[in-house]
This record gives structure tokens, C-alpha cells and sequence, in this order.
């Protein structure tokens, strides 16, 4: 690990807001995002005012500017956008530390919201998309012919595969929705609030394209999800308790695509999930062992278990032995998702888990782990990704 990737502490998230996560939220993206926005902002104990920075998706269909000018934000300083979809969700924290710790901006904004079930559902795929010969689009003739034109059908394939070549089953992935809906169950926040299930509803859900069931595919949501970022220095001046993010780190791998990595050796593992575990362990000197709790990329159940194995928490192929062994759940050894997780609370993109892990650190989980030192934080799979590493600040 090169010292130029070793900024070690150099950011703190002190503000979290969300809006409810529904359905139907019944108002435009931009003004779920002014709401999320205005919430980790009081949450901070700042104005308005003080913020002269935003990091959102290149998916987001609300204006840094737009954003700004409705908050009442005068000048900003600093602006960026994530590529990759969810994969965008811990590099917008890393933009944020990076504009902090260089001084180009004091306080930070990064935010995501979307009407994703009554607006555009991601979910439906590509059928729509207007052929055309950039390198954006062209990825997709290699398997839209093929009929694979939605996430769910792209994930069966590396499910398939994973299946077959580790002896896992679909019970397997069904112990990843039972526990994150067990989760959901204790959080009010949560969609599926007092909604657990067991692994038998799991398998008897409705296919969605073999080997996922309905149950193992993450929800479609209306709602917007906002976090602040400065300096721990500055932080010690706020109300809040800041959660240090004791590192960071983005990554791609060899032969990437965007959920369709078919044309590697292997497809059973995420390669670009190894790159970002070894930049966050060299980086903080940290290992699996000195990690509470998770906050694991749930976006289909299968994509869950190589996170855990590319991460060191178990061997590769062994994460359905250490599921099954109830190391994910209170109680166990590396509580996963203790907000319910996107199959549980809400799909944000990936941003309400970054929250719950500053919930995590500040121990105001509905479902608190004792002791929390450290979390991990994880983006979006089978795509250029990103991670965290979040800690106490001592």
C-alpha cells in the first residue's frame, strides 16, 4: 500500500438525516433531498450556512446547485459526483474526507434520494434503453441478446455459479434476509417494522429468476438519506458524536463491468471487494478481529456471503458455515445490518447503512451490539465498489 493512500482519521461524519422510507413518498426527488439534507444538518448542530460541500451519485437526479440554493447554502467550494451506482455509496464519504483534510471545504454534505418505487424503478432493468454506440451502452450487447436484462437476472448467474462450486443452497441466502428482517423488525424506521420472517417464508416466496426468490432481492424505496462531514478537529466543537472514519478506500477490479463480470477466471468472488479490504486493513493496521459489527452491501442475498469471505471474516466458500452458525445476528459474532439492512429498512443506495453505522459508533442502534469500536461499512457489489471503515473517537 502506497503512502498516498494512508489518510488514517482524516474525516468525521457528525450529521445524519433521513426522510421516512416508503412506497409512495408523494414528492419530488429534490424535495426528499432538501428534507434528508436539512435533517443531517440540524443533526450536526450547523445552519445551513455553514455548508460549502456536496458529494451525491451521478444517478441523482437532484443539482448540487438545486440542492444548495433550496437549503439556504450560500457559496460551495467543493462539488463531486460517484459513478456506479450503489457502488458510489462509501466513496462519496471518501470525496468528502479528501475535500476536508485538503482544506477546499469545511463542512460537507454527501446525499442520495430518489423515488426508486413510485418514480423509476431500477429494478425493471434495460429494456428501455435507446440503443446507442457509446462505451456506456455497448457492455450490454455482450448478454442483453441473451435475454439478461435486469439486475436480478445478472446476480442468478454469479449465484448459480456459487451454488455449484462451494455446495452452498438456497437456504444459505435465505439466512441473510431472516436476519436482516429480524433486524427490521426492532427499528422503527424500517419498512418492514415488526415484519420478521422465518427461513421457510423465505423459500416459499415466489421465484424471481432461479436461484433468487423474492426474498432474497432487496426493496424498491421512495426516500432520500443525508450525511455531514468535516474534520475530527471541527467535530470536537459540535453536539454530535462523531463517527472517525479511520479509513477508506475505493476500487475496481481486473475485467470489470458493471454486474456482469462473466469474463473472468472466476466468478464466484469480488475481486474489486478484496482491493478495498486490503486498502482499508493496510491502511488502519485493522483486521477482521477488531470489527463489531457490519453493515454489509445487501442488495441480493447471495452477494452477501463473498463480502464476508473477501473481507477475512471467514474462508473463501466458508460463509455459509459461519452464517449458519448465527455469527450475523445479535448475539453473534459479526452482527450484520442491524437496521434491517436494505432487504429490511430501505434501498437508499446504499447511504441509510453508512448511517446505521454512525448510529453503530454513537451506540444508538435499535439493535446495539455492546462495545462497538469499529465498523465496516460496504457498497455495492458486482460493480466498481467502496467501503468504510468507521470508528470511536477517543
Amino acid at each position: 500500500m502506497s503512502e498516498k493512500h494512508r489518510l488514517v482519521d482524516a474525516g468525521a461524519i457528525v450529521g445524519i438525516g433521513a426522510t421516512e422510507f416508503s412506497k409512495e413518498s408523494g414528492r419530488s426527488d429534490l424535495q426528499l433531498a432538501i428534507e434528508a439534507c436539512e435533517a443531517a444538518i440540524a443533526d450536526a448542530g450547523l445552519k445551513p450556512s455553514d455548508i460549502d460541500g456536496f458529494v451525491t451519485f451521478t444517478q441523482d437526479t437532484n443539482p448540487e446547485i438545486e440542492v444548495a440554493k433550496n437549503l439556504g447554502v450560500g457559496e460551495i467550494s467543493f462539488f463531486s459526483r460517484i459513478h456506479h451506482g450503489g457502488g458510489a455509496a462509501c466513496g462519496t464519504i471518501q470525496q468528502a474526507v479528501l475535500a476536508v483534510s485538503a482544506g477546499v471545504a469545511d463542512y460537507v454534505v454527501c446525499y442520495r434520494a430518489f423515488n426508486e418505487r413510485s418514480g423509476h424503478r431500477f429494478g425493471t432493468g434495460v429494456q428501455d434503453r435507446a440503443p446507442a454506440p457509446t462505451a456506456d451502452t455497448a457492455h450490454f450487447s455482450w448478454y442483453s441478446p441473451h435475454g439478461l436484462l435486469t439486475p436480478a437476472q445478472w446476480v442468478a448467474m454469479f449465484a448459480t455459479r456459487y451454488l455449484h462450486e462451494y455446495g452452498a443452497t438456497s437456504e444459505d441466502f435465505g439466512r441473510i434476509a431472516v436476519a436482516d428482517r429480524k433486524h427490521a423488525a426492532n427499528n422503527p424506521k424500517a419498512w418492514f417494522y415488526e415484519k420478521p420472517i422465518t427461513l421457510q417464508d423465505h423459500q416459499e416466496s415466489r421465484w424471481i429468476v432461479e436461484p433468487l426468490h423474492l426474498l432474497d432481492c432487496c426493496q424498491e424505496s421512495d426516500g432520500g438519506q443525508a450525511l455531514v462531514v468535516t474534520t475530527p478537529e471541527r467535530a470536537k466543537d459540535l453536539p454530535s458524536t462523531p463517527a472517525i472514519v479511520r479509513a477508506s478506500a475505493q476500487g475496481a477490479g481486473e475485467n470489470q463491468d458493471m454486474m456482469t463480470s462473466y469474463y473472468r477466471e472466476s466468478i464466484t468472488g469480488l475481486p474489486e471487494m478484496g482491493l478495498i479490504a486490503r486498502q482499508l486493513w493496510n491502511t488502519t493496521g485493522l483486521g477482521p478481529d477488531d470489527m463489531q459489527a457490519a453493515i454489509i452491501y445487501d442488495h441480493f442475498t447471495p452477494l452477501a456471503l463473498p463480502q464476508l469471505e473477501e473481507f477475512g471474516f471467514c474462508k473463501r466458500g466458508e460463509a455459509k458455515d459461519f452464517i449458519a452458525d448465527g455469527n450475523i445476528e445479535l448475539g453473534g459474532r459479526l452482527p450484520i445490518n442491524t437496521n434491517g439492512g436494505q432487504l429490511g429498512e430501505a434501498y437508499i443506495h446504499g447511504m441509510n447503512g453508512i448511517a446505521e453505522g454512525v448510529r453503530l459508533i454513537r451506540g444508538e442502534s435499535t439493535n446495539q451490539p455492546p462495545d462497538v469500536e469499529h465498523v465496516l461499512v460496504t457498497a455495492g457489489t458486482m460493480v466498481p465498489t467502496s467501503a468504510l471503515v468507521l470508528g470511536r473517537d477517543h
